[in-house]
């Protein structure tokens, strides 16, 4: 092995805005540091707290800095280009090259690296070893080369687990590394089961943030892992004040601003998710990847549209489609970027109950991006398209639609297991209601809960706020239809323990009680719903009928 000679190995901490003071529990930063000084972003902005091990010069430690707490916010493309600013000002600084190779690494996201990325990041990983200056640095670089030493195959999760195991090995030498510990808590993030409800993984996951969090304050990385870890329907609500404290961390980054509402969306508390998203995209667009419009700012548009849905905002939800068409290509070619142009326009249908308009929806839309790359995005237009003609009577269209959504999930389910799955509940979900419509009801109530039954071994990928339209949800409503209230009552509650304060499960909770004769679990679904709908722009048939039955109850006197 060979050592840098040009410095000792520092500790690095880079400082920026701490806000208050938490006590160290289990990692113990009193071993110092020999700088400290503000990671800010190239505008000046502050970007959090980090710190580093590194062997590298002061002029490159600034880049270096900045794009560890890009890092961790998983701004990938303005990280790997301050890391690569640090080898520019210093070609040793091994952890500038590890830095880029850690940029090319999306635990959380559905975008394994291209072929070229990957040979990319193993001649960096290499480099960085080959410039090492200590034991310590060299354990960072082991712990980033387990990822590409297992090959690029057919699925990143062998490299995903690699990845862990690497993590965790340096933090079993390293147990007061902060970085590390976050890192730790990423990559098991990276392997959780989704069929795990206990959510053990996430738990641990999130303690060891919680640790990083209590040493460091505003660590932007223990900020963004808690929320990914509480990211479920069991644990979201320990996300509260770290989601409504990491955008003061990193105020201008658009991930940073987006990740709060991802707590907010399991919660259903629409307003702080309205309000955040919008920063968010706002914040996007004044940062284009290259000429390509960012991810993040599609991404964020999607939870927007979501959350002005929720709380029958129906006129800003259009305001966002029409927002979402007039964008002019290049577009960052992403799962994300695909998923609301797919999404964003089914939601706006099949939310509404509007079923031709989703019958007619354009797949392939708009005709600019590379669908060809992102099958399991595309298909949410035909479950859209097939559920629609399915309601509208449209069966031969249903049928095509249908069979389209089938070839698709076997592509995709070749692929990706999780975004198979995700594609065949949406084809089961078509299919019932088609059987339905056609009056097979047995068999449609029998299919639609399949679909359920599948929907609830997993959890919803965080590229999305929500299900376009839950199972459970059609369920209940299939139920509702066929006259059994109070089954469709419970898989409207058993919806809304998944996805708090939808409108429609609300709406379906409200009415099944209301038909099954229970006044007072209707009118507290209805009085849910008339709370989240305080800002609402249009009158919903449904909400009109919330509003009724409370009225009715007070005129009674009940």
């Amino acid at each position: 092995m060979r050592y840098a000679s040009k410095v000792p190995a520092a500790l690095l901490v880079l400082t920026a805005c701490a806000g208050g003071e938490r006590p160290a529990e289990e990692i113990d930063l009193s071993a110092a540091a020999t700088a400290a000084f503000e990671v800010t972003d190239v505008s000046g902005a502050p970007l959090g707290t980090v710190q580093l091990t590194h062997s590298c010069t002061d002029a490159a430690a600034v880049h270096l800095g900045r794009g560890l707490a890009l890092l961790h916010s998983m701004t990938y493309e303005d990280a790997e280009s301050a890391f690569t600013s640090a080898t520019e000002a210093d070609p040793e600084c091994a952890m500038g090259y590890w830095g880029q190779a850690m940029t090319i690494v999306h635990p959380l996201w559905s975008d394994p690296p291209s072929a070229a990325r990957f040979e990319s990041g193993q001649a960096l990983v290499e480099k960085a070893r080959a410039t090492a200056g200590s034991d310590h640095e060299l354990a960072y670089v082991d712990a980033l080369a387990a990822y590409y030493d297992v090959g690029r195959g057919d699925s990143e999760r062998p490299n995903l687990i690699a990845f862990e195991e690497g993590w965790e090995a340096f933090r079993a030498t390293y147990p007061d590394d902060p970085e590390g510990t976050a890192f730790y808590a990423l990559a098991q993030l990276g392997t959780v089961d989704p069929g795990d409800k206990t959510y053990g993984k996430q738990r641990v996951a999130g303690a060891m943030a919680e640790q990083v969090l209590a040493a460091i304050p505003d660590h932007p990385g223990a900020h963004h892992y808690i929320i990914h870890a509480y990211d479920n329907p069991g644990l979201s609500a320990l996300a509260v004040d770290v989601a409504r404290s990491y955008g003061k961390v990193a105020p201008d980054i658009p991930h940073a601003l987006h990740m709060p509402t991802h707590t907010f969306t399991r919660l259903g508390l629409w307003q702080e998710s309205i309000d955040w998203n919008r920063r968010s995209a706002d914040a996007a667009l004044k940062r284009p990847v290259g000429s390509e419009t960012s991810l993040h700012y599609f991404h964020a548009l999607d939870y927007l549209a979501y959350a002005f849905l929720q709380g029958a905002e129906d006129q800003r939800a259009v305001d966002v489609l029409n927002e979402l068409a007039g964008v002019e290509p290049p577009y960052q070619a992403h799962f994300a970027s695909a998923y609301t142009f797919a999404a964003v326009p089914a939601r706006l249908a099949v939310e509404r109950q509007m079923w031709e308009v989703a019958a007619d929806l354009e797949a392939r839309w708009p005709s600019a991006y590379p669908w060809d790359t992102a099958p399991a995005m595309e298909a949410i237009t035909y479950f859209a398209r097939a559920l629609g003609a399915a309601r509208s009577g449209r069966f031969e269209q249903a049928r095509a639609d249908l069979e389209t959504l089938a070839a698709m999930q076997e592509q995709v389910a070749a692929g990706n297991a999780y975004w198979g799955t995700q594609v065949e509940i949406q084809r089961l979900s078509a299919l019932a209601w088609l059987q339905y419509e056609e009056g097979s009801r047995e068999q449609a109530l029998s299919t639609m809960r399949s679909a359920a039954e599948l929907e609830s071994t997993t959890e919803k990928h965080p590229i999305t706020p929500g299900e376009v339209l839950p199972a459970r949800e059609l369920l209940g409503d299939m139920l509702l239809e066929l006259g059994q209230a109070r089954e469709a009552l419970a898989e409207y509650e058993a919806a809304l323990d998944r996805s708090p304060n939808r409108f429609n499960s609300l709406y379906g909770a409200g009415r099944s009680a209301e038909l099954a004769g229970d006044s007072e679990v209707a009118a507290r679904y209805y009085g849910t719903l008339v709370e989240v709908t305080a800002k609402a722009d249009t009158e919903r048939e449904r909400l009109l009928h919330a509003r009724a039955y409370l009225s009715g109850m007070h005129g009674s006197g009940a």
